[in-house]
């Protein structure tokens, strides 16, 4: 049982949650009773989840002394000696390999994601994250852009995937409430940095993080506003509703930037998972705008 709960850990499973992205685009483009969307949708979020996977093992294994130092990265299975380097570099060929034959799979019944541009975000993504694990990590700004670009590529291939345009107002708030994350991990990082595992903290303040944190925070609000106002979505959906989602869009980031006050380590797969209330209200808006999108259009 241990066994299992470390390759668990090494496969960064409960991580995935961020590959829930990928699903942006369908929810939003009336695709939860779409069977061929679902099934693309479904192949996408797997296929995503196994190449995070492949990059989190990667990343693990390059920092795996830096990792022993940490407080908290000292308990991760490389890091900690409970899995060898050579099982690991298995396991990463083993998910390489469900990967390629998830990709020719999806060849065979004609699925978009199997295209040059989705497999092209495939390859970007891994390429940009072996390239901040092997030192675009100790650059400053590049480093918060790489993290920020890893959540705006997902929301793009979810879309890629299923043949459909995002809104460019949509994409404004996806990027930077992608940027707004990525601060607010850093941050905290500030705190569990006290032997130097990360190198490019030296640069950093928690004030430099604040103050562009509220500025991603307003625009994120922003740029929602403008979507929800926006006569090309009022058209889609039929109505203007989502303005009213505006306040609950707020306070999610609001408890957010609250919780991001305390000792957590800013990641925010932890931070969402180990809040309820906030995690309540994230279902509060899905359910908003779930109503809003197909029982709106359900209507007589």
């Amino acid at each position: 049982m241990i066994k299992i709960r470390n390759y668990l850990q090494l496969l960064r499973v409960s991580h995935w949650i961020k590959n829930v992205l990928v699903f942006i685009p369908f929810f939003f483009a009336v695709g939860l009773f779409n069977g061929p969307l679902v099934i693309n949708v479904v192949l996408g979020f797997i296929c995503f989840s196994l190449l995070s996977s492949i990059v989190y093992i990667l990343n693990d294994i390059r920092d795996m002394e830096k990792d022993r130092l940490h407080s908290a990265k000292c308990r991760r299975p490389l890091a900690s000696g409970e899995i060898p380097v050579p099982h690991a570099v298995i396991v990463m060929a083993v998910l390489f390999a469900a990967l390629i034959a998830l990709l020719v799979m999806s060849r065979v019944i004609g699925s978009y994601l199997y295209n040059l541009k989705s497999i092209g975000l495939l390859l970007l993504y891994m390429l940009i994250n072996i390239a901040y694990s092997w030192g675009l990590k100790n650059i400053p700004i590049v480093d918060v852009t790489i993290l920020a670009s890893g959540y705006v590529i997902r929301v793009l291939f979810g879309a890629l995937i299923i043949g459909v345009d995002i809104s460019i107002w949509l994409y404004l708030v996806i990027t930077f409430g992608a940027f707004y994350l990525g601060l607010g991990k850093r941050r905290n990082e500030i705190i569990g940095n006290e032997k130097g595992t990360r190198a490019v903290m030296k640069f950093y303040s928690h004030n430099f993080f604040d103050k562009n944190m509220y500025v991603c925070q307003t625009l994120c609000v922003v740029f929602y506003a403008l979507w929800s106002i926006d006569s090309v979505t009022i058209e889609r959906f039929h109505t203007s509703a989502f303005v009213y989602t505006i306040p609950v869009v707020f306070i999610i980031l609001l408890k957010y930037s609250l919780n991001i006050e305390t000792d957590t380590d800013g990641d925010p797969t932890s931070v969402l998972l180990s809040d309820k209330v906030l995690l309540l209200l994230c279902v509060t808006y899905i359910i908003c705008a779930f109503c809003i999108i197909y029982l709106n259009r359900a209507a007589p």
